[in-house]
């Protein structure tokens, strides 16, 4: 299966601003989540891979082809829907999906009749005539959608989908993007920053940091990978015996994160470890263990320990 994006040793600067530091990626087709803090560089690895950005340095090619040299051509296969530009005031409904429709070489009366179908489909049919500009902030990202999907492409590329939507809204986006992820022959790549989002909808997912990639993998790969995680509780312990217990935890190459209450402390320990370990060093600091849960490993918790090992600049981190 040809891959459905690969990048090799993508660099790109604005100035003297690092946006992308070397990334590289090999994604195969499928509902790809691409998430990061603002200023990681997801939408400027967007744009490239739309051809809308030249690079710096490095390669990316979209269905096996280098989009700094094919990118209009490849552009018609790919449907791109921006985090806050592209909505056209003075325009209704119809006109705007149908404009995008033309602007990507299907025919007026096709890229009309495709618009009236996807108004409908997603719930937009009572305002296909009202202009853009009264509509609310979740009719405005749905008709983007539209706009998007209008020419059928391959892939989509979806910036920020549920930025400035309610709870509400949110909710009805994620069901829309994750049918579309279902779709077969179609891939999206979904960037956001909200991580639960991620897990709603894809399967495989990218941590970008700093203009990094902190991690990817799929979501199952990701999470089975990570070392586990314990809440510990411990009483009967001065100030030097609980220093003692942390730095013992720390040599055994156990992550100690401490926690509001005194007397407790985040372990994420290696692969190999046995939980007998704990009662053990707590014993020979002067402290006696009273808790020890276990952590659920979801991307959140992922996250959190991949960007803290990258941004000390250790090793282990899956690229």
């Amino acid at each position: 299966m040809t891959p459905l994006f690969e990048i090799e040793s993508l660099t790109h600067r604005y100035g003297s601003v690092l946006a992308l530091d070397g990334v590289s990626l090999s994604v195969e087709p499928g509902a790809i989540g691409l998430v990061g803090q603002n200023g990681a560089g997801k939408s400027t690895l967007i744009k490239i891979l739309l051809g809308l950005v030249r690079h710096t340095g490095g390669t990316a090619r979209v269905f096996g082809s280098d989009m700094a040299r094919n990118g209009v051509g490849l552009r018609g296969r790919i449907g791109y829907m921006p985090e806050r530009e592209g909505v056209t005031p003075g325009l209704n409904g119809i006109e705007y999906v149908g404009l995008s429709g033309e602007l990507n070489g299907m025919p007026r009366k096709l890229a009309l009749r495709r618009a009236h179908e996807l108004l409908s489909q997603l719930g937009l049919e009572e305002a296909r005539y009202r202009r853009l500009e009264n509509y609310s902030a979740g009719m405005v990202q749905r008709i983007k959608l539209a706009a998007t999907l209008v020419h059928d492409p391959d892939l989509l590329l979806l910036d920020e989908p549920t930025s400035g939507l309610d709870p509400d809204g949110r909710t009805a986006m994620l069901a829309l993007l994750k049918s579309l992820a279902q779709r077969p022959g179609k891939s999206l790549l979904f960037s956001t920053h909200l991580l639960g989002d991620i897990e709603h909808v894809c399967r495989h997912t990218i941590i970008l940091e700093n203009g990094q990639v902190a991690a990817s993998g799929s979501l199952d790969e990701l999470l089975a990978g990570q070392a586990h995680a314990f809440l510990l509780r411990w009483k009967n312990g001065n100030g030097a015996a609980n220093d003692a217990f942390l730095a013992a935890l720390q040599r055994a190459g156990v992550e100690v994160s401490p926690v509001e209450e005194p007397g407790q402390a985040r372990a994420v320990v290696p692969a190999e470890w046995a939980s007998r370990q704990f009662f053990r060093l707590a014993k020979r600091a002067g402290v006696t263990l009273t808790g020890l849960e276990p952590e659920e490993m979801d991307l959140r918790t992922v996250y959190r320990r991949l960007v803290g090992l990258a941004k000390r600049g250790e090793s282990g981190v899956a690229s």
